[in-house]
């Protein structure tokens, strides 16, 4: 399994000179500066791959950018609007691109307009640690009293609207902007923010789409894009949406392993794959994460592995993201199920053998909590959770029989 890190350029506040030193051997990061639907250059790719290439005193990193996330699907094309066309033909050209420099792997999410959603960013542990929360009661407070959303009281039952009544009753003014902030940040490093008007105009934009029209615009997107892939050498590889079930009345097609084989059944192609992320996935109780990589491991091309508690065993709860071996999901029997889909690739003679993985997430623990990195991407806390999955790793490999 290729161990890699996921930088986000040259303001991220964990350098190439420290992911050197945590012992990765991939950079995993993106043009972040590069407004959506545009295409991602030469010049800016090679400019990347250089400062990946160098640590700070100028000497090789010894670090190889391994895996493209994200290369973003716009809006647009989510909702088959406006430039949705021209942004298709500027993804294929990037990919294109890309190929050219040698990056192989590509992660993308369709997830309509936020790419993630926490309500809190620095969550404290008894410990002292601090973590990224979904809190289900938070995040309805916000739903129904803060963005105001038309007809959101649907999406909860009478005890949540009151728990969130209360909730954001005891709120301060400064309070209430912080969570619609941390709601609202959206993927880490991007180069887009959204205001809650934002967040409005595109809730009216997707009122009237239900699942399975999202379901076939992804399919579209990838009859469109995945030939190009596969002609080059890609591997698309889709991420889960996060948290795994429907948010602000949005529709959800990529939650659950039923979601993910109608897509690769519609899309029958090497190159149209997955981003298994056992914390995303994880976040919901009823996914079986070692079976998911049992069954469509073929397709596997990245792995998020990290871990998450949750509150409840509802389908949709509050949880907040663990230690990587210590959360709700079992990461020695998800880690030993990749290993044997490694060892299937490898009598099969597949190029792809060795699936890129990195330590996603973590909780911000020591000189951490002074650093203040993109949340959810600390050094020490990321730096410790490769470091249980390199052990793990290494205990169940000799036991991992050939295929």
């Amino acid at each position: 399994m290729e161990q890699t890190w996921r930088w986000f350029g040259p303001q991220d506040r964990v350098s190439i000179s420290d992911v050197a030193q945590a012992g990765a051997t991939g950079i995993v990061t993106a043009l972040h500066h590069v407004p959506t639907g545009t295409v991602w250059s030469p010049e800016d790719i090679a400019r990347r791959k250089d400062e990946i290439g160098r640590k700070r005193d100028g000497s090789p990193s010894g670090l190889a950018w391994t895996v493209a996330e994200s290369l973003p699907v716009s809006e647009d094309i989510k909702k088959q609007q406006g430039d949705w066309k021209a942004h298709i033909a500027a993804y294929k050209e990037s990919l294109g691109n890309l190929a050219a420099a040698g990056i192989r792997v590509i992660c993308y999410n369709f997830m309509p307009v936020l790419d993630w959603t926490r309500t809190d960013l620095a969550w404290e542990l008894p410990n002292g640690a601090t973590c990224m929360r979904f809190d289900l009661t938070d995040f309805a407070a916000f739903d129904l009293h803060i963005l105001k959303r038309p007809g959101a009281a649907e999406d909860y039952d009478a005890a949540l609207q009151e728990a969130a009544a209360r909730r954001f009753a005891e709120m301060s003014e400064a309070d209430a902007e912080q969570l619609a902030g941390n709601i609202v940040f959206g993927l880490p490093g991007a180069a887009e923010r959204f205001s809650l008007a934002d967040i409005r105009a595109h809730l009216a934009e997707y009122a009237a789409m239900r699942e399975e029209t999202l379901r076939q615009h992804l399919i579209d997107f990838l009859s469109e894009v995945a030939p190009v892939a596969q002609a080059h050498g890609l591997r698309l590889c889709c991420h889960p949406d996060d948290p795994p079930f429907p948010l602000l009345g949005l529709p959800r097609v990529m939650s659950t392993e039923a979601h993910y084989k109608a897509i690769m059944d519609a899309v029958d192609s090497p190159a149209n794959g997955i981003t298994l992320c056992s914390g995303s996935l994880g976040a919901r109780p009823d996914n079986d994460l070692p079976g998911m990589m049992d069954r469509l491991g073929d397709r596997v091309h990245f792995l998020h592995l990290r871990n998450v508690k949750r509150d409840t065993t509802e389908i949709r709860g509050s949880f907040y993201e663990a230690e990587h071996l210590g959360g709700d999901t079992d990461m020695v029997a998800l880690v030993r199920a990749a290993l044997k889909e490694e060892a299937r690739r490898k009598a099969a003679g597949r190029a792809d053998c060795s699936i890129p993985f990195r330590p996603d997430h973590g909780q911000d623990i020591l000189d951490d909590l002074g650093r203040r990195a993109q949340p959810g991407y600390p050094a020490i806390g990321r730096l410790k959770g490769l470091a249980e999955l390199r052990g793990l790793i290494a205990a169940l490999e000799p036991g991992i029989a050939p295929a």
